[in-house]
C-alpha cells in the first residue's frame, strides 16, 4: 500500500474503510474505541500522532458543539449577552479552538478539517480559512447534514450521484432530516456525527488521487 492517511476523531471507521478500499495505508484515531473493532484504530489523543509521517490528515469530528453558530448564545450566562460571559464556556471554546488550530497546522502536507457553520468568535479563535460545505445527498446518501471542510492542498469535492431533495413538509423530507430530528439521548452526538458512506467514498477517491492517481482512480 502507498499513501499514509490518518483519519482523526473517528470511531465509526467509515472514512478509514473508504481509504482502505482503495489501497491506502489508512488509520483512524479517537479517544473512544473503534465501533468496528479494527486493529487499524489508534485509541488516543489525536494530537499525539500528528508527526507520524502521514501524507494526508482528515479530521472528521473535531469538538464542534462549542464552535457551532447555533450554540453561540450559550457563551453568555443564561443564553443572554446582557447577563455577561459564561467563563466556563469561553474556556471550553478556547480549548476547542486550540485543538482545531493544532490539527490544521500539523506538519502534514494535505489536510481536511471538518467543521460546522461557526460563529464569529470561533472563526476568530480558530483562524479558519475558506471552507467548502457539502450535503450527503450530493453523494447518493438521502439525508440533510451540512458538512464543512477547510481544505489545505486538497481539491474541493465534486458531487457524485447527486439526488433530488424532496419537497419540504413531506414525509420523505422528514426522513431526510433524520440527523436533525434525533431525540436527545446518550448516543445522539455519536450518531449525528457519523460520516455517510457516499461522502466518504468521494473523499477517498478525490483526495486520494492527490496521493496516488492510480489508486484514487480505482473507484472513478
Amino acid at each position: 500500500m502507498s499513501g499514509r492517511v490518518l483519519i482523526g476523531c473517528e470511531r465509526s471507521g467509515v472514512m478509514r474503510r473508504a481509504f482502505l478500499a482503495l489501497g491506502f495505508d489508512a488509520w483512524s484515531c479517537d479517544l473512544e474505541p473503534s465501533d468496528d473493532g479494527s486493529n487499524r484504530h489508534i485509541r488516543d489523543d489525536l494530537r499525539n500522532h500528528l508527526d507520524g509521517g502521514w501524507d494526508l490528515l482528515a479530521v472528521m469530528h473535531p469538538p464542534c458543539t462549542i464552535l457551532c453558530n447555533s450554540g453561540v448564545r450559550w457563551l453568555y450566562i443564561g443564553g443572554k449577552r446582557v447577563n455577561g460571559r459564561d467563563e466556563a464556556r469561553w474556556l471550553e471554546l478556547d480549548r476547542a479552538a486550540d485543538f482545531y488550530r493544532t490539527c490544521r497546522d500539523a506538519p502534514i502536507e494535505r489536510k481536511a478539517i471538518e467543521n460546522p457553520v461557526m460563529h464569529r468568535e470561533a472563526i476568530r479563535l480558530t483562524g479558519r480559512g475558506k471552507t467548502q460545505f457539502v450535503q450527503p445527498w450530493q453523494f447518493g446518501d438521502p439525508f440533510f447534514k451540512a458538512t464543512g471542510f477547510e481544505l489545505l492542498n486538497l481539491p474541493e469535492l465534486v458531487p457524485t450521484n447527486r439526488l433530488t431533495p424532496p419537497a419540504p413538509g413531506t414525509a420523505e423530507h422528514k426522513a431526510w432530516s433524520r440527523v436533525h430530528r434525533m431525540p436527545p439521548g446518550p448516543e445522539r452526538a455519536r450518531l449525528r456525527s457519523e460520516t455517510f458512506p457516499g461522502l466518504a467514498a468521494a473523499c477517498a477517491q478525490q483526495w486520494g488521487q492527490t496521493l496516488n492517481p492510480a489508486q484514487g482512480a480505482q473507484a472513478a
